[in-house]
């Protein structure tokens, strides 16, 4: 008798997102004050700033190797955002990477002027384990400015959680 084994590797790329059908959660941290405003309102406070780079994470293990597991300045809240997919989609639709790769690139002026015109950005860090090791593939964190941020805060916004209390810390401090 011989048994198989096989082992599927994990794809380097993927986004690995809580979803349904119409809906991803996405992941952010902010300060108490526009954090657990934002979770009770539903929607982000005016002192949220539209005019700046937004990351929203769809890995919460990576939000919260991130965040210090919420123990960083400024990002002692973590939320979880639920966002319409169809408003996911638009962002990853036009997204650029946030650095330059030469073999998806003409050169890197053209990157530069594609980054500059482009309402989102793609960035692929390393995913963590429960010890806060790095894997072998990587965790998307989308970059939204611009029309993306405004669309994010005034038309994706499905419901918005404060999840910091749910988190475990998996290492000794």
């Amino acid at each position: 008798m011989s048994i198989l084994v096989t082992m599927s590797a994990e794809p380097k790329y993927q986004i690995r997102a809580v979803h349904t059908a119409s809906t991803v959660t996405v992941y952010q941290a902010y300060p108490p004050e526009i954090g657990l405003r934002a979770a009770r309102d539903g929607r982000f406070p005016a002192a949220w700033r539209r005019d700046r780079m937004t990351w929203i994470k769809p890995s919460f293990l990576w939000m919260m190797y991130r965040c210090g597991w919420a123990e960083k300045e400024g990002q002692e809240t973590v939320l979880a955002v639920e966002i319409t997919r169809e408003g996911f989609e638009w962002a990853l639709e036009r997204a650029c990477l946030a650095h330059y790769v030469p073999v998806l690139h003409a050169d890197q002026r053209a990157w530069k002027r594609q980054l500059k015109h482009t309402p989102a950005r793609v960035q692929w860090d390393p995913e963590r384990d429960l010890h806060l090791r790095p894997l072998p593939y990587r965790s998307l964190q989308l970059g939204l400015t611009g029309e993306a941020a405004e669309r994010y805060a005034d038309d994706w916004i499905v419901s918005i959680s404060d999840v910091t209390p749910s988190r475990v810390r998996s290492t000794p401090r």
